[in-house]
Parts: structure tokens; sequence; C-alpha cells
């Protein structure tokens, strides 16, 4: 498998997972994870849920719909069960809403359990949280982080997969970051995007976007009566008067844009702007890890940059390419019916199938597995190796 991992856009539409379902969406998901852990192992484990289609279609798989609510909170759920309840050295911290700030607690826990480091522990922590600071903070999409989960193996690898909501579209985008795509959670760390919407965003997480980050870390150790003198002369030329200093952008502006609509320069950002200066951050991830730093000063910080200092920043979104992994849904069916309702005693063959193969390679080695291998037979052509 070639690691991909980037973003996918969901279409959202209503309905909830009754209890009957959920019992049998952990039970086909500890399964399916029992066999990828003992076939693949952990490291492999990480690689295949960095990748957005693939998670999308584990999803499917399990009885969620293509685009249904909790396409992403309930699977992760699962999963994050699952994996607690088989004991190996994969483990997932955070969740959706007030889940995800327990995260960096949960790390500590769950890192003791499958022997990590202090420092190991304590690097995934500041990953944990530039990770959901760089989807949020350096890439401004319109969409608003509410679920945030960080996957990780007794080796300290990791993958990160949070959603955010756009309620104007009403779409959830879903980010994927993983260690093998970047160390740098902050720096290019999305190395595939499946979306069918293509906006422009600010994007400072881009290499050519390196000239414009360390402009705006100098631009955050400014004091704030200077950074606020200049965002009055930018808001004046982005409402569409002619400014006195004759102010010329480095390029076109599209005024229609997020990126460029006026700032608004009120008290929780001079607070921002003067907590930076204190702290005089040396770089972006110094810049990200204070603590309430929003994503409106960053904005005043990279427009600042392009208008006054003429270091424009990126404004492309990363998509790459479109996949749709609805043919997944008919593996067990979708619990919202689609593409029809679920049919339990597929479900539970395919937990007595899988059960079965995971106690003969526990007794007889893992080449028992092969007949799993097999199974790829029976896969779509064009599912490859996702």
């Amino acid at each position: 498998m070639t690691g991909v991992s980037g973003v996918a856009d969901l279409p959202l539409h209503g309905g909830h997972v009754p209890p009957w379902l959920a019992r049998l969406m952990l039970k086909l998901s500890r399964s399916i994870l029992e066999v990828m852990l003992t076939e693949l192992g952990s490291e492999e484990v990480l690689r295949r849920f960095s990748n957005p289609l693939w998670f999308q279609a584990f999803n499917n798989v399990i009885g969620m719909d293509w685009d249904s609510s909790g396409s992403t909170t309930v699977t992760t759920a699962m999963i994050k069960t699952a994996l607690s309840e088989i004991g190996g050295d994969v483990r997932v911290a955070g969740g959706k809403g007030a889940a995800s700030r327990r995260a960096p607690e949960e790390i500590t826990k769950y890192g003791e359990e499958v022997g990590l480091s202090t420092a190991v522990t304590e690097g995934l922590i500041k990953v944990s949280r530039l990770g959901a600071k760089t989807d949020t903070t350096l890439l401004q999409d319109g969409f608003t982080l509410y679920h945030h989960v960080l996957v990780f193996d007794g080796k300290g690898d990791w993958a990160i997969i949070q959603q955010g909501m756009n309620t104007s579209l009403m779409l959830a985008r879903r980010y994927h970051l993983a260690w093998f795509v970047s160390r740098d959670p902050t720096m290019e760390p999305h190395a595939g995007v499946a979306s069918d919407i293509v906006g422009k965003p600010l994007n400072l997480t881009t290499r050519n976007s390196v000239r414009v980050r360390t402009l705006v870390v100098d631009l955050a150790q400014e004091r704030p009566e200077s950074i606020v003198r200049n965002l009055r002369v930018i808001n004046t030329y982005l409402k569409g008067v002619k400014t006195l200093t004759g102010l010329e952008p480095p390029r076109t502006i599209v005024r229609d844009l997020p990126y460029y609509r006026p700032v608004n320069v009120n008290s929780r950002m001079l607070n921002e702007l003067r907590v930076a200066y204190e702290l005089r951050p040396r770089n972006v991830e110094e810049l990200l890890l204070i603590k309430d730093l929003g994503a409106e000063a960053v904005r005043a910080l990279a427009l600042i940059s392009e208008l006054i200092y003429r270091e424009a920043p990126p404004l492309r979104d990363v998509v790459t390419h479109s996949f749709s992994p609805f043919k997944y849904a008919y593996a067990i069916g979708g619990k919202d019916g689609v593409p029809y309702p679920v049919k339990r005693e597929v479900a539970q063959a395919v937990i007595s199938e899988l059960s079965r193969l995971i106690n003969e390679a526990r007794l007889e080695g893992k080449e028992r597995l092969a007949a799993f291998r097999a199974l790829r037979r029976l896969a779509p052509a064009d599912a490859g190796e996702i």
C-alpha cells in the first residue's frame, strides 16, 4: 500500500445508530482490526487510518452510510473502543467536542499502557496540539474543528483524524495527518486530499509559504499598537476606500474571498497580540502553542505580510483527486438504509469468519491468514491497495 493521507469532504444527513447496530459495528470493527494487527502490524494499521479513502471504506463496511451524520465521530469511537479491548500496542486518544480536549491526558494514560517513555509521550501531546492548530489556524478554509483524535502505537508513530464543520455549506471536512508524511504537523502534513469542493483558503502549511510564516512570526514579536496601526490601513483598503498611502497589493485581490475581509480588531485580538509580544515566539510551532491564539490574529498578521511587507501567502486548496468509496457501503448495508438496511446475518457471518481466522492464526501461525488474503480476489477491480 502507498501511504496517502489528506482531506475528505462529506455532505451531511441525519440519523442515529440504534443500540443493536452499535454492538454489531463494534464487534465487526474489533474483528477487522484484530486481523489487521495480526496480518499487517501496528505501523500499517496507522498508515491505513491516515488514508481518508480507506477510512471511509472502513466506515462503510461496518454499517455506516457513506455521507451520514457520525461517519467520522461514530466510526472513530468504535475504533477507539475496539483497540482498547484488543489490548495491543495501538491506541486512540481524543474524540468529539469535549472528548477532543481530553486527548493530552489520554495520550499520557495510553502511552503508559503501550510502554512509551515520558519524552515520546510529551512529543505526541505536542503533535496533537499542533495538528489541531494547523487545520484551524494555518489552514483557514471555512471549516471549524469539532472532532480530533490521535492514533498512535508503541513506537511513537502517529496519525491524526480530525473533522471540521462548515455550517453555511452543511459540509464536514475530515483531515488526516501522519508521521510518515511530515514529522512536522505544521508543514505540508496532507499528502493527498479527496474532495469535490475546491476553494481558495489561507494556506500557511505549504513549503512556498516559508517566507510568509517567518514574517508572521516576526510580526507577532512587534508591539500590538504597531500591528493595529497597520490593520487600520488594511481595513480601509479592504472596504474599498482608496488610502492616503497609495497602498497597492502585490497581486490582484478578490474581495469576496474570506481571507480578504476586514479584520475585527477587538479586545480579544489585542490581548492575543499582547501575549504573543510578551512570549516572543521563535518559530511557527511556538506561535501556535500560545494558548488561545486564534485564527483571526494569524490572518491579520498574514494580511500585514501581504499588503504592507509584500509577502503574499498561498491561497491554494490542497485538493489532489476525488474518490467515491460508496461501493463499500454494499458490504452489509448502511444504518440509514443506504444503499439498503444493514443485513445482520451478513455482518454476523463476517464477524464469525474473521474470528475464526484470528483464532487459527493464534494457534497455528500467521500463515493461516493466507486465506484472508485470498479474499482480495473478491474486492472491486479498482479497489487497489487501500
